[in-house]
């Protein structure tokens, strides 16, 4: 099979390849390994290329197949992962150049869930400083290129950057990002993917570098819902070492992922919402609308008992005090190489009393009743992703948030799927997004999977 059709394939296409020895595992992972090695000096999505380890665990792999000891569909299956996902030895960056030698004491566990399984970890993908930014940018270790335009530097999205650019490009057939304030979603968006923000508790975060532990999920990053679903399987469940995995039933999506739409009362965004949103991305947004709509789903108003802008001030103020109170050391040392987009983010928590802060989780538990309220009877909200397509770097106002669509997700604890529906100008990609109430990824899935298989958007590839 030619290397670039491989490195497109969607993964379940490459699970039965690789179970009925159609494609190998060493000719998959050589295909993005290869790929890695042409393209990425240019891109810039990985920090560190496990290459020889890679290797040699597809070697393994392809036995274990042929030998009839596979450990499970995904074995052979590359995948790429954040670098705030620790691996026992590895480097860890976080994305921050004073921590490029740091290496980690443990493996988180969801990383250690892929490798039981039998993927292959191709290495290590940029992150935003800290995994504080939604545009993308690090202005210290570096900023992915969007693939989308080879001419010009356009955001990525963050702050999984590298995974987003790593997937899009077939560098990888799908990675692992996180997501705090969109951190998934965004660069989802713009680099034209698919993306779920899981519910805190579904996916175990341990040994992933915490930013604010009240916000952060792990999330898969994939090229279509059916494999944004198996990766999210793959990473979910209890784990005793971070104790809010323990209070949840583990839950297959599989299931249920073809049941469609038909009977379901999806909601549109308020119309106050609209003016956020520039005329393509609504443009592709109410064609998804009309689409869902056509597929039997009955599309609905709300009245939301907030706006999406009132959330962004408490959802910062969490971010602010709970990430200074973990790298407050770093921050404050004036000595440090850091972001300087970055540092003053974090700082603001240094401000933020015991009482803002108490208030702020207050309220969070107040909007979370007043929201489920509202969505009485609605099995989804609808709104774009991003504001707009991918903008130019030079254009980026780093004073202001790209995530006016996505924050309140994190702030209420709910679940959210980004995917593919449209095109701006110059084939740049806009997205879909579908909120769900929390650990309900499930019907997340079952929408997308639905409007994905009655339209083509995440069939395109960036050019190149």
């Amino acid at each position: 099979m030619p290397a670039t059709e491989l490195a497109f394939l969607p993964v379940h296409q490459l699970s039965a390849d690789l179970a009925t020895r159609r494609v190998s595992p060493v000719e998959a992972t050589e295909a993005f390994l290869d790929r890695i090695a042409a393209q990425d000096g240019k891109l810039g999505a990985f920090v560190d290329v496990y290459g020889d380890e890679a290797r040699l665990a597809a070697q393994a792999a392809e036995a274990a197949i042929r030998s009839g000891h596979a450990v499970g569909p995904l074995h052979g299956v590359p995948v790429a992962l954040k670098d705030l996902i620790e691996l026992e030895g590895r480097v860890v960056t976080g994305g921050c150049r004073a921590w490029r030698e740091r290496r980690a004491t443990r493996t988180a566990t969801l990383a250690r869930r892929l490798i039981a399984q039998g993927m292959i970890v191709l290495g290590k993908t940029h992150t935003v400083e800290f995994a504080m930014g939604g545009w993308g940018t690090n202005s210290v270790l570096g900023t992915p290129w969007n693939p989308w335009d080879p001419d010009r530097r356009r955001t990525p999205g963050g702050s999984s950057s590298g995974s987003g650019v790593a997937v899009a490009a077939g560098l990888a057939p799908w990675a692992v990002g996180s997501d705090t304030g969109g951190s998934v979603r965004l660069p989802a968006s713009w680099c034209g993917i698919t993306g779920l923000k899981t519910t805190i508790g579904r996916i175990s975060t341990h040994g992933v570098l915490p930013l604010s532990p009240t916000l952060d999920t792990p999330g898969p990053m994939a090229r279509c819902v059916e494999d944004a679903a198996l990766l999210y399987l793959a990473m979910q469940g209890p784990d005793p070492l971070d104790p809010r995995t323990l209070r949840l039933p583990f839950t297959d999506p599989m299931p249920t992922l073809r049941l469609g739409v038909r009977g379901l009362r999806l909601a549109r965004m308020p119309e106050g919402e609209r003016e956020y949103a520039s005329k393509e991305v609504l443009a592709a947004y109410d064609r998804s609308l009309a689409e869902l709509e056509a597929l039997g789903a009955e599309v609905v108003a709300v009245k939301l008992p907030f706006n999406f802008a009132d959330v962004a001030a408490a959802n910062l103020l969490i971010m602010a005090a709970e990430s200074y109170t973990i790298l407050h050391e770093l921050i404050d040392d004036e000595r440090a190489p850091l972001d300087p987009h970055v540092r003053p983010r974090i700082a603001a928590g240094r401000a933020v009393t015991a009482r803002a802060y108490i208030e702020a989780l207050q309220q969070r538990e107040a909007m979370k009743l007043a929201f489920g309220s509202a969505m009485e009877g609605i099995d989804a909200l609808l709104t774009p992703t991003t504001m707009t397509t991918a903008l130019p770097l030079e254009d980026v106002d780093q004073g202001k948030a790209p995530a006016h669509f996505t924050r309140f997700g994190n702030f209420l604890d709910l679940c959210a799927l980004a995917l593919p529906n449209g095109q701006g100008e110059g084939g740049l990609p806009t997205s879909l997004q579908i909120v769900c109430r929390g650990y309900d990824e499930a019907m997340a899935l079952r929408i997308g999977w639905a409007y994905e298989n009655a339209t083509e958007w995440h069939r395109r590839r960036p050019p190149g």
